[in-house]
């Protein structure tokens, strides 16, 4: 028989970029540090689609009551995702990424910090990325774009957080992550965004605080300032909006491994550099995130297509006004989904899942 946390890996591999296994079994180590063994069993008969108490305990034949207070502890351990309407709760099965490796935000220590990391190294970055639809896409700093280029809602991130009710701001799970095992960078921490019912569960759970639209602006324009990838999620509608560094994220860690990153993002744009007004300076190579610019012979900036994702970061920085962003064309761009279950269902058929365990 099955054991029980290889069960929960297969579980977990099903959903977003996956949970793939190792030689090594770290994986193991950190679902035995994450879930004992009642949130493991529980887990296993969950469905990533929010589902209401009664009817989980029907399914699962506990009593209600027990139910609740087992789905409690999880949504408050960051292994599930709780939504609350009014004097009512529902959950989820999260993923791993995005889901509950973001939900240890308040619960990480060195020792689950140095698991992850040996986790990623040993193929969690890549192998989950190429194998699946990158759960974040990129979309451009707000004075990279000209004002005569029209830019659709969805990939402006002020005119997201204009669009949402509630927003609360929390730190960054990567350069939390990376700070424990002494490997953060000097970027700003207190720079991700979570929206409606997600900004509640993440307060809820002392993850973040509700923030007002002036502040969240300013927040965005200290990521851009520091020179971080606007991500949200690979939908019209995120739930949140991560700033990022090629450093410690692990979405842009991952798209570093690949040959061709490009291909993976959901971005209509990319750089476009007039070697005329070039100065060789290199201010772009420094800023760019995902090594996507390089000096030509004539000691002149040139981008790799192939890299490249849109993100404008070193439009904002060129001393000398060379550089631009231009969209791509139509058939380099990939159309960002209207949900995030069709996001998640998109997913699994990319990677030949057609029934969940």
């Amino acid at each position: 028989m099955t054991d029980l946390y290889e069960q929960l890996r297969e579980k977990l591999h099903q959903l977003s970029v996956g949970f793939p296994k190792t030689e090594s079994g770290v994986e193991i180590k950190i679902l035995k540090k994450m879930f004992d063994r009642d949130d493991a069993e529980l887990f296993l008969e969950m469905t990533p689609f929010i589902q209401k108490l009664g009817t989980i305990a029907k399914k699962t034949g506990r009593d209600p009551a027990e139910t609740a207070r087992l789905l409690e502890k999880m949504a408050e351990k960051g292994l599930i995702f709780r939504l609350r309407r009014g004097d009512n709760s529902m959950y989820a099965a999260s993923a791993f990424v995005v889901g509950s490796f973001e939900y240890q935000l308040k619960r990480m220590d060195k020792e689950l910090a140095e698991l992850v990391e040996q986790y990623f190294n040993e193929g969690f970055l890549a192998d989950g990325i190429a194998s699946s639809i990158a759960p974040l896409r990129t979309i451009p700093v707000h004075h990279s774009i000209e004002g005569s280029m029209r830019v659709a809602p969805h990939s402006d991130a002020r005119e997201i957080l204009k669009s949402k009710d509630k927003i609360a701001l929390a730190d960054c799970i990567c350069r939390t992550q990376q700070k424990l095992i002494e490997k953060e960078c000097d970027k700003p921490l207190d720079v991700c965004f979570v929206f409606g019912s997600h900004a509640q569960y993440y307060v809820d759970n002392g993850m973040a605080r509700f923030v007002a639209m002036d502040e969240a602006l300013n927040a965005l324009d200290r990521a851009e300032k520091a020179g971080l990838v606007v991500q949200p999620a690979s939908s019209v509608n995120p739930g949140g909006m991560c700033n990022c560094c090629g450093d410690c994220c692990g979405i842009l860690r991952a798209l570093n491994l690949l040959p061709n990153p490009a291909e993976m993002v959901y971005n209509d744009y990319w750089a476009e550099i007039d070697t005329d007004e070039c100065t060789g300076c290199e201010t772009c190579m420094d800023r760019c995130q995902v090594a996507a610019i390089k000096m030509n012979q004539e000691e002149k900036s040139q981008i790799d297509y192939d890299r490249c994702i849109g993100c404008g970061l070193c439009v904002t920085t060129c001393p000398s006004e060379a550089i631009k962003l231009v969209l791509k064309p139509e058939e380099k761009r990939l159309p960002v989904f209207l949900t995030n279950r069709e996001m998640m269902e998109a997913t699994m058929e990319k990677r030949g899942i057609t029934e969940l365990l």
